[in-house]
Parts: C-alpha cells; structure tokens; sequence
C-alpha cells in the first residue's frame, strides 16, 4: 500500500479540516433564512472539493437534506473556508437549473456539483467578520496568548465590544472594534493598542470594564 501524500493533497486535506471547521458555527445558527448545515463531508476518491450538506435545524432524513459539492481548487490557487460558505448560500438562495449531470444523488441525499464560475457569491456579514475576530480570540495562538477574550457584546452601527484581559493591564479593559478585512494586522496589534491612553475614554454606562478603547477607526 502506497501512504504517500502529496503536498497538494496535503493543502487539500487541511482546507477540508478548515471548512469543517467553520460550518461548525451553522449547525445550530442557521446558514441563511432557515438553512443549517446538517453535515460536512470530504468528497471521496480524494476529489479537491468537500460536501455541504444544508435542512432544516435538527432535520435528519436523507430526502429532506440537500447536499452540495464544491470544488476547493480555483485555477492554481485554492478557494478559502469563507469562500466555500460563500458559494453555498449563493446556491441555496433563488432558482439555479442544473443539467442533468450535475445533479446526482448520495446516502439518500439530493447532491448538487457547483460550478462556482457560473455562481455569484454571496458577500461576507458583518457578523461573519465578527464570528472570525471573536474565534480567534476564543483560541489565540501561542504568539499572542499575552492577552484574552472575556466577552463580548454586538453594539449598533455594526460596532462590536471586545471584553478582554491582558499579561500587562489590571482587570477588564473594553475595545470597540468594527470588524471588516483586515482582522489578521487587528489580532497582531490589539494586545498594545489596550494600553494606549488617547484612545481610552470613561465607559459611563458599561459596568463590565476598567475603561474603553476606541479602535473603530483601526
């Protein structure tokens, strides 16, 4: 038996875990309107694409399911997780025609083989950018576990209020954040930008931190 696995089907594998991963917080919020994700499969033969499996919230019958496949490759480059949640509520929304041979059937299932050129996807929420910050916050990496999550609260505007801690400030220090693209450089910076005093103000009305930090414009 030949073990070996190529680079590529590594990339393939790990994004699969990736995705997996993601569609976790849609099985009990749903994807869109009353959609949940019922089930994540990698697609099998080693295929480069994985398998969206969307019902009703604690649905379990196969014919009340619909599945999707979705390649991962997009030319030479790979789609992202976000990417592929993307495309699924793309193809779930509105009336798409499939010929004939991309619709076929799986464990009972309806299976749906998308073709993302001919799908325009679906743009990123806020609370997508949101659920993103806050995820990675819940679960730092070893580079930035000097500071910590210890709540949060989803304000008007689009504002989010990060609750967090840190190895070099006192108690519970609040930061307003308006998540958007450019959540990598945000994570990197927030431990230091905490301590900055012309970004604090009092947070009258908030008993739940030491003082506010105003990172709306960051």
């Amino acid at each position: 038996m030949n073990n070996f696995v190529s680079e590529d089907d590594r990339e393939i594998e790990e994004l699969q875990v990736e995705v997996a991963g993601l569609l976790l917080n849609f099985v009990y919020a749903p994807l869109l309107e009353d959609q949940h994700v019922r089930g994540v499969l990698p697609a099998p033969s080693n295929s480069p694409a994985v398998r969206a499996v969307l019902g009703d919230g604690g649905e379990c019958a196969p014919a009340q399911l619909t599945a999707y496949e979705i390649p991962l490759r997009d030319g030479e480059e790979l789609r992202t997780a976000h990417d592929v949640v993307a495309l699924l509520r793309a193809v779930h929304t509105g009336t798409h025609i499939y010929p004939g041979n991309r619709v076929t059937s799986t464990m009972g299932m309806d299976l749906y083989l998308v073709h993302p050129e001919q799908v325009k996807e679906a743009p990123f929420t806020t609370d997508d950018w949101s659920a993103t910050l806050l995820r990675c916050l819940a679960r730092p990496s070893a580079e930035s576990a000097d500071s910590h999550l210890r709540g949060f609260l989803f304000r008007e505007d689009g504002l989010l209020r990060l609750y967090m801690d840190s190895d070099e400030i006192p108690g519970v220090v609040a930061a307003d954040v308006r998540p958007g693209g450019a959540l990598t450089a945000l994570l990197a910076a927030l431990p230091s930008l905490l301590g900055e005093e012309w970004r604090t103000s009092e947070a009258a009305d908030d008993p739940h931190c030491r003082y506010l930090v105003d990172l709306t414009d960051w």
